[in-house]
Formats: C-alpha cells, structure tokens, sequence
C-alpha cells in the first residue's frame, strides 16, 4: 500500500530552509490494474502540518491535462491512464499509473515494492469467467499453483524476488494469460554514514556522531533503529540517530579507536550498517622556545647566525614560522618532534628584535623575542644637489645632502667644493645630512662629500653645477600670405625671447591648447606653422622655458573667415510617408560657413525658391505635395564664397488606396454547394504594396498582400452556409477602404440557373407585391421554355464552353458572363435587382430581337416595379425590378451589413 505521508522539500530561505510539501497518492484497493468497469479511490494526501493552516482545492491531472479541481482529497476513477495531484502551494506528485482492461485474467500488484515488505499478489478472473485452476509465473517459469484465494504472499521482499510475473488459467477448451508486471525490489534505505560534528576535536572536548540515512518518500513513517558500536562493542541503542562523546581521547592509550553505527526497521528484518571511522583526538602546541646560535647580543655584518623554535608538545604536522620584528622571514612544517631551524647572515638590516610562532590549526603560539645588533662600517656616500628649479640659478639656495645606505651610528659628514672644505655635520642618526650655500656665479664647478664612523672615511662620487640665467618674456607675431586668415592658409606663428641662458623651448597655444613645441638649442627665435581651418579662430601665445620656468607672451587674437560647407538637405512631412496633400518642409542647413548664407531649393535640377539666413545656420522652404512631386530634391547655400550644394534627397509621393471592387466567379450559372468560388478584390488607384481583406458577413476569410499593386483573389470551397453578404477592402497603410456588398445565395434544391436571383429577390419582393414578383419571374422563364434566344446556353449539349457567373457590385460592369448584382442608386428609398444572361457560346453574337430588355410591371399602390434604366450590354439579358418600401429598404440595409466603417468607404455605401 502507499504510503500517504507528503514529501518534504527543503529550499534555503533567508539562511533557514522551509519546509515545501510534495503530494504523494495512494490507492484503494491497492492494485494498478482492474477491470473494465471497476473504480477505484484516489487520496492526494500533504503534510498535516501544511494543510492545517492552508486548506485549498485538490487539482487533479490526468496525463498533463487537468481532470477536475474539488475541495476534497479524494476522487473515484473508471479510466485508464497517469494520475496527479496537488494543492496551490504544493508540489505536484508522482504520477500513479491505473490499467482497466478488458481481458477475461489480469494479475494485480501493488504499484511499488521496497525490500522487507510483505506484498500479495492476486489473480483475478472476470465474473463470466469459470477456471478451474490459476498458475503463476514468475520470468516464464511456474512459481507455485494458486488456492482458491488466487494470491500469492511474499512475507519480506528481497533482491531474489524480482523479475516478471504473470498468472494463466484454463477452462474446457481454452486457456488464458494475464498481463506481465514487472517486479523491481527498491531499496528502502541506503547504507548510513557517520558523521561526526565537528569532524575533529581537541582532548577533553565533546564530540557528536551522527547515523545518517533516508526513507523513500513513500515509507517516510517507516520507524527506524539506531545502534552505535566502539571497538566491536554496543554504546548506545535507540530512537536517536546521533550520539554525544564527551571525552573522546579517554581510553586512547592502546590507539585511536574504530566507531560505526547500525539502522534497521522495527517491523522487518532490513538491517544496515555504516562504514568503521576513527575519531582523531588533536593537541594544540605549547609556548614555543626561540634560540640564537651563536648566542651573541652583537655582531659584525657578514656572521651568520642560525634561529631554532622548537615547542615542547603538540600534535603534529607543526608549522613554524620566524619573524624579523613584525616582519615574516620563512616558514616551515615540522612532523616529529625536534622543532625547526633558520639561517640568516648578517647584514646592517639585521638588528632587531627576532621570535617565532608555532600552529598546528589551533591557533599560533609566539615565542619569547630576542634581540641581536649588528656593527656595521659607514658605506660610500651619495651627493645630491638641491635646488629649487630644474637648474641652479644665481640667488637660489642649493642644498647639498650626503647620505649612506648602511653604517653604525655615529658618523661624521664633511663637504667639499673643488677640493676646498665647505663645512662638516656630524647628525645624530647618522643616515645623513645637509649643508646650504647661496649660489652666486663663481659656485659653478664640483662638488663632493665624505662619510666617516671610525672604520675608514668614504668619499662620494663628484657632482658638477652650471648657474644659468631664466628666459626674458617672449613676443608672439602672426604672418599670413594676404590680408586677412582664410581657411586652408598657412600662418607662421614666430615667437621670440631677447634674453635666456640657451637651449630654450618655445611652446605654442591656441585657447590654452597646446599646438606644438620648437627648441632653439642657441637661444634666439622660433616659429611654428598652421594650416588654417574654421576651427583656429580665437586667442594665441607662447610660451618660452630654458628650464628656469616658463615665460607667456601677450594673448594675440585671430578670426578665420570660413567659406559655406556642404549643406545637408532634410524633408520632413507629417506622418511616416510623403503622402498626396501633405504640406513638406525642405530644411536646409550648413553645418559650417561664415554668415549671412543664402540658400536656394531645386526639384530635379528646377529652381523652387531661396530663403536667407543673416545669421548662419539654416532655411526652410515649405511645398504641398501632389503625385508630380516624386522625384530628386537638392538646396544650395552660398556666403559669397562660393556655392555648395547638398546631396540628392528622392522622394516617392504615396497615393492612398482607391476604393476596390468585389468580383464573385463561379464555375457555372449557379453556385451550388461544393463549387469553388473566387472572390477578386482589386484597387484601381494606390501605392503598393496593397492587402486585400475577404469578409463574409463580417467575418474575415483571409487576406492577400500584393507587392506590385493590382488585384488579389480568394477562393471559396462553397456550402449551404455560405449565402450571405460579402465584401472585401484594400488597405496600403494609408487607411482601409472597403467594397460595396455583394449577397450571395447558394441553390441546393432547384436545379434552376436563376435560382440563386430568384432566391435573392423573391424574399424582398413578396412582402411588398408578390403577386408582381411571381408574374416577373413566370414572364422571365417563359423565353426559355419556348426556345428563344435567351434560352440557357448551359443546357445546349452543342456548347462545350463552360460557363463562369461572376458575382460582382458594380451597376455598369460589363463582362460576357451570368452577372449578378444588387443595385442601390443614390435615392435612397429604392432598391433593384438585375440579371443579365450571357450568350457564352458565340461572344461575338449580337442579341436576337425576341431577347428580353426590359419589363415593366405596376403594382396598384407602388407605381412601376421596372427599372426605367434598361441594360445595354449585347449578347445578355437584363431584368430589373424596383420596390419602393421603406420596410424592405430596411431589411436590405440589414442583410447588407459590412464590416467596414463609414469612414473607410469614401463615400455613400451601395
């Protein structure tokens, strides 16, 4: 039996998880496979903890589609097929899979068999059905013959249990089999593992061993044991799968001990056990000791000198590590005892305080410090000259500084100028020190210093001073080959300092940007060239520098003259598209010229107009557009320094879509059920491409899109419901425009070829005169039958052309073709019908005079029926018949609807 407990599903939310339940199914009876005709009990069970605070519909699926949502959890089915469940916030169950067949034996089994359960096996017979044994089979070999309960019992699955089974029986003369299931024995639970928490401890510290293992979801109540084991020996059994350890290294003395633990079941015999695990007991280290060897407080550069850190106890591997102050000089893992070592030969950077640290992961140990100082002898000096600029010049104060990099304390500085003895400092640090001098002209030459601490005196290498004289304040001139500056020139920029110690660096700038430098290694002038452009108008200067600091000429000013560029040229209309009676702006703009600037409009080369600009900048120019304004646009703009003209801008005109006609065609005179009719659409007027819309009764059929312009057709399987009004629109992006209706009626009884007219009028005309209607159509099929002219052509076996009605909205369309058409002039109050028979045997032929042209009928109170307008059209016979009835205008109307607007028609609606 399934187990109904729910699943739970653990998702991480805000550093906790909570619990998501999982709907689980169970069965009753507890059989996948029944007959056909039998029912059997769903349950969709969720966590009691769940559905105790939200209780919500039982969603039901079978296979993926959902069966049935009800606000209990259980639900009787008869069908065959995977069912699921689920409530709003839970996760959908596994899919449970129901069989009820229509065989005379079938076998039944649980759905699902986990090791150590005891699972019955039933062979059922239908109730027509009188074996006189059942045997079952297990992988095609007979397991055992069935009593009369017809059930086979396994007391505790294993994995010797699985396989194929299935059951036959026999009557008179015949012998049945049922269906096979597959028996696949699950594991109820894995191995457990054990863990401990944390996975080491330190001696004295208690530690937790956890039996860890998992339930299926569907024997989540099973209740399961635990035992832990020690060296072979039970410590403790129970409920619990966790076990505390006090002091773990008790005991210890013979070696580590072996931990494992057992789960098993309480009501089978499914046991167990883990894998043996030591625990691993680990000692922090001791105070560590640091030694010097040799032992000395002081020494001489050169010595070398080894530091030992050894810790008296601990649990190895140690890692030691030697520090020079604060400074880390190495580390190093010791695994036995002893400790570890470190050599270092002395330098005058080695004095100091040294210790060590010893960690074996339970947190470093430092040793005491030890001090060592190291004598070290005054090494060669370095001289450097200080001044306050780049170079010495007469007045500043140069400092002379002297230093060593290495020597003990004290030492004496002395300085010297061309061998002569400035002055002399003895600092107390002794690193270095400095001596000042005011520089006059006769301090050029070179310089040295000495360092002395009672091991022999060092000299530094000599430097040499030059006193050089700062640069006087330059003079900027312009020269340019005319007049004025004119872009594409080039200007020569001259700047010049009278007085300065060479070289000197000339730098230019135009509006504080650097342009460019030139040097004069003799002192004296520099120029500097420019190509002109529109863009170097404004200020100019200078600088001169022989390294004593820059000096700035005078700020001069420039203004460029800068000839009209090429102007850009920019239609704008006021939609996406130039369209006929926009009004479009011709914008046209130099980005670049001096003003004022005139600018002038061309439409193919042809002369529009101009406009000025005083200021520079842009002009416009308006049109209104019809369809002769497609073409090539161009402006110009001229400031007297020539004309640019703009690049060619095409434009294409849009014409909307003119209003279409509808044309219905069938394959003969009539349209009957299973014809295909084609529904032609065609604009005269607009610019592609253009789509075609098909409505009957304001549905739409489909659509037709046409690149190039023209018509698109649509054809039509027909049937008896297709009678109805039809229409169609053309739309090219510039608003739809809709057809006029045309009504069609389908003949499906009458084999008439005017049927679908007959149909059509004879439901207009009865309710205002119907005696009239019936005399105008008993006087249109008196010609036929006499054998004149207007006889139906169709009907002649001599005619082999096949004859095509076309169903159209048009009163002066004129097509050697049956044409059928309803008419509604202007006046309002009138409607007609007209039906033209055409001659498609002889195209050419001209209309006997026995054709008829026009009937006129009166009704008593309604004047005369006929049209006063008879049909011109040779080789065709035309009926037209007028009602004048307010009540059958209306029901027209009606019958005519289209699902174009008024606003798209263009027009009145016929």
């Amino acid at each position: 039996m399934l187990l109904w407990v729910s699943v739970l599903v653990l998702a991480p939310v805000s550093g906790q998880f909570e619990a998501v339940p999982k709907a689980v199914i169970s069965l009753h009876p507890p059989w996948t496979v029944f007959f056909k005709g039998e029912a059997v009990t769903l349950t969709c069970h969720v966590s009691h903890i769940y559905t105790a605070k939200n209780r919500e519909l039982y969603q039901w699926y079978l296979g993926t589609e959902i069966l049935r949502e009800i606000p209990g959890n259980t639900l009787k089915v008869q069908d065959s097929g995977e069912y699921k469940c689920q409530t709003q916030n839970s996760l959908l169950s596994d899919g449970v899979t129901l069989i009820f067949s229509t065989a005379k034996l079938i076998l039944q089994a649980p759905p699902s068999v986990f090791e150590g359960d005891s699972v019955t096996l039933k062979c059922q017979a239908n109730v027509d059905l009188a074996l006189k044994n059942k045997t079952l089979y297990k992988n095609g070999k007979m397991l055992k013959i069935l009593d009369e309960s017809s059930s086979f019992h396994i007391q505790q699955a294993g994995l010797k249990d699985n396989g194929e089974y299935h059951c036959a029986g026999s009557e008179i003369n015949c012998s049945f089999s049922s269906n096979r299931i597959k028996i696949q024995v699950q594991e109820l639970f894995p191995h457990p593992v054990l863990r401990s928490r944390p996975s080491w401890t330190t001696s004295g510290k208690q530690l937790t061993l956890i039996c860890e293992t998992q339930l299926p979801p569907q024997k989540s109540d099973a209740q399961l044991q635990f035992r832990f084991f020690r060296d072979g020996q039970i410590v403790e059994a129970g409920s619990k799968n966790f076990l505390k350890i006090q002091n773990p290294s008790s005991g210890m003395s013979k070696g580590p001990s072996y931990y494992w633990c057992e789960a098993h079941t309480v009501t089978s015999n499914v046991c167990k056990k883990s894998q043996k695990s030591q625990i691993h007991v680990e000692v922090p280290v001791s105070h560590p000791v640091l030694t010097l060897s040799p032992p000395r407080a002081q020494a001489l550069e050169g010595l070398r000198v080894t530091l030992h850190c050894e810790a008296r106890r601990g649990s190895p591997p140690i890692l030691y590590q030697f520090y020079h102050g604060d400074v880390l000089l190495r580390g190093r893992s010791a695994h036995t005892a002893g400790g570890a070592s470190f050599s270092i030969t002395l330098t005058a950077e080695s004095s100091g305080k040294y210790s060590c640290t010893a960690d074996n992961g339970f947190g470093p140990q430092r040793s005491d410090t030890r001090s060592l100082s190291v004598t070290v002898p005054a090494s060669r000096p370095i001289l450097t000259l200080r001044v306050p600029g780049t170079r010495a010049v007469v007045g500043d104060v140069m400092e002379l500084h002297c230093e060593v990099h290495k020597g003990s304390p004290p030492i004496l500085y002395r300085f010297y100028h061309d061998d002569v003895l400035l002055g002399s400092r003895w600092p107390p640090s002794g690193r270095g020190t400095s001596f000042n001098l005011p520089l006059t002209p006769e301090h050029s030459g070179s310089y040295a210093c000495e360092a002395d601490n009672g091991l022999g005196a060092q000299r530094s290498d000599t430097a040499s001073l030059r006193v050089t004289v700062p640069a006087s304040r330059p003079v900027l001139t312009f020269r340019v080959p005319g007049t004025q500056a004119v872009v594409g020139d080039v200007m020569e920029l001259h700047c010049e300092a009278h007085r300065g110690s060479p070289p000197i660096l000339y730098r230019f700038y135009h509006d504080d940007v650097f342009l460019g430098s030139s040097s004069a290694p003799s002192g004296g002038r520099a120029s500097f060239n420019l190509s002109l452009t529109p863009e170097h108008s404004g200020s100019y200067a200078c600088e001169a520098d022989n390294g004593l600091g820059a000096q700035r000429s005078d700020t001069a000013s420039l203004r460029v003259t800068v000839p009209a560029s090429r102007p850009v040229l920019t239609l704008r209309v006021p939609g996406t598209q130039a369209v006929v009676g926009d009004v479009m702006e011709l914008h046209c703009e130099a980005h670049r010229g001096s003003p004022p600037i005139l600018y002038r409009f061309y439409h193919d080369d042809v002369f529009l107009g101009s406009s000025s600009a005083p200021s520079g900048g842009r002009a416009s120019f308006n049109l209104s557009l019809t369809p002769e304004h497609s073409g090539s646009y161009a402006c110009e703009a001229d400031n007297g320094l020539g004309a640019q003209r703009s690049e060619v801008v095409p434009l294409n005109v849009t014409v909307p879509a003119s209003r279409p006609i509808l044309t219905l065609r069938a394959p003969g005179d009539q349209a009957f059920p299973g014809d295909v009719m084609e529904l032609h659409c065609e604009a005269h007027r607009g610019s592609p491409p253009i789509l075609y819309r098909f409505y009957h009764d304001n549905v739409i059929l489909g659509s037709s899109s046409v690149p190039s312009g023209g018509g698109a057709s649509f054809n039509l399987s027909l049937t008896a419901e297709h009678t109805g009004n039809y229409s169609c629109e053309a739309d090219n992006g510039l608003g739809a425009q809709c057809s006029e209706t045309v009504t069609l009626s389908i003949s499906g009884l009458t084999g008439s070829r005017l049927g679908p007219v007959a149909t059509g009028v004879a439901g207009g005309l009865l309710g205002m005169g119907g005696l009239a209607v019936v005399a105008l159509l008993l006087y249109c099929r008196l010609p036929r039958k006499a054998g004149g002219r207007t006889s139906d052509p169709s009907r002649n076996p001599s005619n082999s052309d096949p004859q095509e009605p076309t169903y159209y909205n048009v009163p002066g369309w004129i097509e050697l073709q049956p044409v059928y058409s309803n008419v509604n002039p202007k006046g309002g109050d009138v409607v007609y019908s007209e039906v033209r028979r055409i001659q498609e045997g002889n195209k050419h032929a001209v209309a006997s005079d026995s054709a008829l042209r026009l009937l006129w009928t009166y009704l008593p109170s309604h004047g005369p029926i006929a049209s006063p307008q008879p049909y011109s059209a040779q080789g065709s016979s035309v009926i037209y018949s007028q009602v004048k009835a307010e009540s059958f205008l209306t029901s027209t109307a009606e019958s005519a609807h289209t699902p174009c607007t008024p606003s798209n028609l263009g027009g009145q609606r016929h």
